[in-house]
């Protein structure tokens, strides 16, 4: 497998011929990848079993089971863990040992199964609410109460939880990211196959156009978008068919990245913040990039 250019912009970014390295292997299903910027290791759940994981220069090993099958993840401005826990239903947030959930309930009816997280400058938590963490294997099978998948936002400090797109815009809400001045909002669609674009005021979003659409191919039928991240140039990096879709902010496709396995999410961490890191299906992988994440709040200090 090898990596597609399809136009100068990709190179400046990644190395055509950089190697995608195999840091674990032996998982069930890796997802929520995310780098603490302080104490430099990894957390990365590992759906299907309910473990929490760690990799770290000593290797990976378990930090805790069981993890309500714990996907995306995020830390708060002070590094608190946040999680979505497809078993629970819940966005939990983690702080000196202790659990509380933030999330668990829209209009008196349980979320159907947060997915993936972020948190914006202010403090507000943004994520969405597709239904697989109701299905066999990755997940507590059970019937949903919401007629619908939503995206969601916990105001800064707190308070009602706020559904931020209609109710009937998505069929599964997956990856999100914000642009590098958090003016636009990315959140792609597993079984739709697009990535949508809106723009952020006041905590609100507007103005909402497709950014790309057919991120498929019928040969690859679990490879869909799912991740997503936003580099420091304002590029979007999505799981695709082949591993990653990189485009640019205009919404052209700049190339692909191959990687051997299916893949859920993506992070970049280690010192310099230039290597990227990959979880995909039994495994945890890397490669090193050209470019770094654009800042997020709990990048502070560290970025």
């Amino acid at each position: 497998m090898t990596h597609q250019a399809f136009g100068p912009g990709f190179r400046s970014l990644l190395d055509e011929k950089a190697v995608v390295r195999v840091l674990a292997t032996g998982f069930t299903f890796t997802e929520g990848p995310i780098w603490h910027p302080k104490d430099q290791y990894l957390l990365f759940s590992d759906i299907p079993p309910s473990i929490r994981r760690r990799w770290d220069k000593e290797g990976a090993h378990e930090v805790l089971k069981p993890s309500n099958k714990g996907n995306g993840m995020t830390y708060d401005h002070v590094l608190n863990l946040l999680v979505c826990e497809h078993a629970t239903s819940s966005v939990a947030r983690f702080s000196g040992g202790r659990r509380e959930v933030l999330a668990s309930h829209f209009e008196g009816q349980e979320l159907n199964s947060p997915n993936d997280i972020a948190v914006a400058a202010d403090g507000a938590i943004w994520f969405t609410d597709p239904t697989y963490g109701r299905m066999p294997v990755y997940g507590v099978e059970r019937a949903c109460q919401l007629d619908f998948r939503g995206v969601y936002r916990i105001p800064p400090g707190g308070g009602a939880l706020e559904l931020v797109v209609e109710k009937s815009l998505f069929t599964q809400p997956n990856g999100l990211c914000f642009s590098p001045d958090e003016k636009r909002l990315y959140i792609n669609d597993t079984e739709q196959a697009n990535i949508r674009i809106f723009d952020v005021e006041g905590g609100k979003l507007k103005n909402m156009r497709v950014f790309a659409s057919g991120i498929a191919d019928a040969t690859q039928p679990d490879r869909r978008p799912d991740g997503m991240k936003c580099d420091a140039l304002g590029n979007i990096w999505c799981t695709g068919p082949d591993g990653l879709w990189v485009y640019a902010p205009d919404g052209q496709l700049l190339g692909k990245i191959a990687v051997p396995e299916s893949v859920a999410n993506l992070h970049w961490g280690e010192a310099g913040w230039r290597t990227l890191f990959i979880t995909a299906s039994t495994s945890l992988y890397a490669l090193e990039t050209k470019v770094g994440p654009h800042k997020e709040s709990f990048m502070t200090g560290y970025i």
